[in-house]
């Protein structure tokens, strides 16, 4: 396919796709496709599987990944409007009633005294994106702060054996949690946040993105697929795409990992989705192994953004 054969295809998909075309790729924000997110397709379907209380699975983080916590995910990169009341209801009532005792938010009853410093970082993500009052994202950005590592990353396991080095995985969340905290205009700590992004986002670097500082090896091989949705776990492609959304700046050290995206590209111009992670869905966006426009989306935003393409 030809460059205008993509993007019709593109446009061919779900109306959260169309949105997200137009925007990152042209440059147009089409509201009136943002509020059919929550009427029709993959938006409407998961705003379907609410429960009346408010939830989603049966509980904040269970199963997965078909809980609260991953269907607000999956709900904030679909770009639903961040005004939509019933998730910004569920979201209120999750920072009123569970926080666990370091101000971060507890997995379940049994993780009252410890929160996740991975699942806090992709909380504030949706809870920013979605504008929650910022009295309640107070002790969820300090206790994410708590957790930052003399390497200048994050591992939630710092709290369960006693990590010492940084996680790939738990850094990229609490980036996109940092990022959207700042881009929607909250106030709390703002310098400690943006110093302990840079020397997050340095951390990547200094891995180039999937490779050993020490060896130069490839980190662990599956950073090297590009299932979707991405959960918790870390990718090459889910590093550039941040970069790309939080307008960093070119950097050689990302320069192994745009090859390999280009590397990846199909004859026809489009990228594949690889098998999901394993768990529960509500429904399947995309088969595996086919052409996905999630990640042609996702890839041709990263390269225009570096100025790979016109």
């Amino acid at each position: 396919m030809d460059e205008k054969q993509i993007i019709e295809w593109l446009l061919d998909g779900d109306v959260s796709i169309q949105y997200q075309v137009y925007r990152d790729l042209f440059g147009e924000v089409k509201t009136d496709l943002q509020e059919r997110i929550a009427t029709e397709g993959w938006g409407k379907q998961f705003l379907s599987k609410q429960n009346p209380k408010g939830h989603w699975g049966d509980r904040f983080y269970q199963p997965k990944w078909i809980s609260t916590h991953y269907t607000l995910l999956d709900l904030r990169n679909l770009n639903l409007s961040p005004h939509h009341q019933e998730v910004k209801q569920s979201i209120d009532q999750i920072v009123k009633t569970g926080k666990a005792m370091d101000g971060g938010i507890r997995l379940g009853p049994s993780t009252s005294h410890r929160s996740d410093v991975c699942v806090n970082g992709m909380f504030l993500n949706y809870a920013s994106y979605f504008k929650t009052n910022e009295e309640y994202l107070r002790s969820l950005v300090d206790s994410i702060l708590e957790e930052i590592m003399s390497d200048g990353g994050f591992n939630c396991r710092t709290t369960r054996s006693g990590a010492k080095h940084s996680s790939l995985h738990s850094t990229i969340s609490v980036l996109e949690g940092f990022a959207e905290y700042l881009r929607s205009g909250y106030k709390h700590r703002i310098y400690d946040v943006a110093r302990a992004k840079r020397s997050a986002e340095e951390f990547i670097l200094v891995h180039q993105l999937y490779l050993s500082d020490r060896t130069g090896a490839i980190i662990h091989k599956n950073f090297l697929k590009f299932p979707y949705p991405s959960r918790w776990k870390y990718d090459v492609l889910r590093a550039l795409d941040y970069f790309q959304s939080a307008q960093g700046n070119w950097d050689d050290r990302m320069k192994a990992a745009t090859d390999y995206l280009l590397n990846k590209r199909n004859k026809d111009g489009t990228w594949n989705v690889q098998a999901a992670h394993p768990g529960q869905v509500h429904f399947v966006m995309e088969k595996a192994g086919k052409p996905s426009r999630w990640n042609t989306l996702r890839a041709l935003r990263v390269l225009k953004w570096f100025g790979f393409v016109p």
